[in-house]
C-alpha cells in the first residue's frame, strides 16, 4: 500500500468505528448554550478582562511578537510575569512555557533521571505519557486512578525491588491531576502526599500536580488545590494554565531554582521554539489581576453552586421520572458536598460532569435541537464502556439554562425508552445522532 493508501485506511477504520474525529463547523455552535468549553469562569466573554488587555496591551511598550525562543530573546515582559507567578502561588521559581501540553512533556522528558522511577494515576493526561516515553527512565508504573492505597502498593513493590529507592539515590515521581477532564473527580492530595513522605523518608520522592483544570477555580485567589490544602513547600513541581478558566494561552511550572535553571538547558519544548508573544503575556497578566483583586472568586463561587444545583435537579428528576442508570447514570464520586464537609477540598462540586450513557451522540444531537451544545465523549477518549455526555458548567450559565439541559436530558431518556431503543444497537443510531447534530 502507498503511504496515501495507509493514512486513507487508517481514516476509514476510525470512520467505521465513529470515532474519526473533525473539526467542527466554527459557527455550528454559536447559537447554542455552551455547555461543552472548558472557559469555567466564562472569562473568554468578559468585557471587563477585554478592557483590560486592550488598555495594557496599548500602553504597552513591547512589540507584538517574541522575536524568537526565551534563550534567543528574554523579553522583560516575560520575566515579569513569571517574578509575578512565583509571588502569587508562592512558589520559588516560575518557568513559562507555550501551553501545559509543552510544559508536561519538557518536564517529564528530562527532569527524571536513569535509574528513577514514574508513578502515575491511570487517568493522567496524554501530555504527560508523551513525556514519560520520551524520557530516560524504563520503569513507568500507573496506579489506579485517585486510589491511595493503589499507590501505596504500587510504592511498596518499587522501593522493595529498587535498592537505589531505599538509600536515596534514585527518586520516585508521582505524576497526579488536581481535577480530572473526563471524570471530574478530584485528587485526594493530602493523603497522596503524606503516603509518599511516609515510604520515602529520605526526601527522594516527588509529587507533580497538574493544576490545568483548577486554576482559577480552586484555592485562595484561586491558586488551586495545592494551595487550598497547604501543600505548596510538599509539592514538588506544580502545572497551571491560562488557557482554561483564565481565558488565555500559555502555562507555568512552578518549581525551584534548580529545576528551572535544568529545565532551560534540557526542555526541548521550551529550547526549540518561539516562546509566547507579548499579547499572550499581556492577557495572561490580566486575568491573574482578576485572581489578585478576588473578582474572580466571585465567579467561581457562581460556578460552584451552580453545580451543586445542576446535580441536586438532575439526580431528583432522574429519580422522579425512573430513568434507568443502564440509559443515564452518575457517577456516585459527583456527591453534593454536605456543610459539614464544605471546608474539606477533596469535596468540592467540579463544574465537570459526566452523564454516563451507552448512547452519548443521539443524546447530544437531542440537545442540540434544543439549542443546548454538550458533546459526546467515546473511546478512545475514554475507556471502552464508559461513553458519556462531558457536560462542562460555566460561571455565565444560568439556572434556567441548567434547567433546560435537565429537561432535554429526561425528555430524550424517556422518548428513548418509550421507543424501545434499550437493545438495539448504537451503530446505525449514531450515526442518525451525528446527521442530526451536523443539520
Amino acid at each position: 500500500m502507498s503511504l496515501k493508501d495507509k493514512l486513507n485506511a487508517a481514516l476509514a477504520s476510525r470512520e467505521q468505528r465513529l470515532i474519526r474525529r473533525r473539526l467542527p463547523d466554527p459557527t455550528a455552535d454559536d447559537h447554542l448554550v455552551d455547555f461543552s468549553s472548558n472557559d469555567y469562569l466564562s472569562l473568554s466573554q468578559s468585557s471587563d478582562l477585554r478592557k483590560r488587555f486592550l488598555r495594557k496591551l496599548n500602553d504597552s511598550p513591547y512589540v507584538l511578537g517574541s522575536g524568537g525562543s526565551r534563550l534567543l530573546v528574554n523579553g522583560h515582559a516575560h520575566a515579569a510575569l513569571e517574578a509575578r507567578l512565583a509571588a502569587f502561588f508562592r512558589a520559588p521559581a516560575a518557568l513559562l512555557f507555550n501551553s501545559g501540553f509543552d510544559a508536561n512533556v519538557g518536564f517529564f522528558s528530562s527532569v527524571p533521571q536513569p535509574g528513577d522511577v514514574l508513578v502515575y494515576d491511570e487517568h493522567i493526561h496524554a501530555s504527560v505519557h508523551d513525556g514519560m516515553r520520551a524520557s530516560r527512565v524504563d520503569a513507568r508504573v500507573s496506579f489506579r486512578h485517585n486510589s491511595v492505597d493503589s499507590l501505596r502498593s504500587t510504592l511498596d513493590q518499587l522501593i522493595a525491588t529498587r535498592p537505589g529507592l531505599q538509600t536515596g539515590e534514585c527518586s520516585a515521581f508521582v505524576a497526579v491531576e488536581t481535577l480530572y477532564s473526563m471524570d471530574g473527580t478530584l485528587a485526594p492530595l493530602l493523603q497522596m502526599v503524606e503516603m509518599v513522605e511516609s515510604l520515602l523518608p529520605l526526601g527522594n520522592g516527588y509529587v507533580v500536580v497538574d493544576e490545568a483544570h483548577s486554576t482559577g477555580i480552586y484555592g485562595p485567589q484561586g491558586r488551586g488545590l495545592v494551595a487550598a490544602y497547604g501543600l505548596e513547600d510538599r509539592v514538588f513541581a506544580r502545572l497551571h494554565t491560562f488557557g482554561k478558566a483564565l481565558a488565555g494561552t500559555g502555562a507555568v511550572l512552578l518549581i525551584t531554582p534548580l529545576v528551572r535553571d535544568y529545565l532551560l538547558n534540557y526542555a526541548r519544548s521550551l529550547i526549540y521554539t518561539t516562546s509566547l508573544s507579548y499579547a499572550n503575556i499581556i492577557a495572561a497578566d490580566c486575568s491573574f489581576d482578576l485572581l489578585e483583586e478576588r473578582e474572580a472568586e466571585k465567579l467561581s463561587q457562581k460556578l460552584l453552586d451552580l453545580c451543586t444545583y445542576f446535580l441536586a435537579t438532575l439526580r431528583r428528576e432522574l429519580a422522579v421520572h425512573r430513568i434507568s442508570p443502564d440509559l443515564l447514570f452518575l457517577p456516585p464520586h459527583l456527591a453534593i458536598p454536605r456543610p459539614e464537609t464544605s471546608s474539606d477540598p477533596s469535596t468540592l462540586p467540579t463544574p465537570i460532569i459526566p452523564v454516563l450513557t451507552p448512547h452519548p451522540r443521539p443524546l447530544s444531537a437531542h440537545l442540540r435541537v434544543r439549542g443546548l451544545n454538550a458533546r459526546p465523549i467515546t473511546w478512545p477518549t475514554v475507556p471502552k464502556g464508559a461513553d458519556r455526555i462531558r457536560v462542562c458548567l460555566h460561571a455565565r450559565n444560568t439556572r434556567e439554562d441548567v434547567d433546560r439541559l435537565v429537561s432535554g436530558m429526561i425528555e430524550w431518556a424517556e422518548s428513548w425508552e418509550t421507543a424501545g431503543n434499550s437493545g438495539r444497537s448504537d451503530a446505525g443510531v449514531e450515526r442518525v445522532g451525528v446527521v442530526q447534530a451536523k443539520l
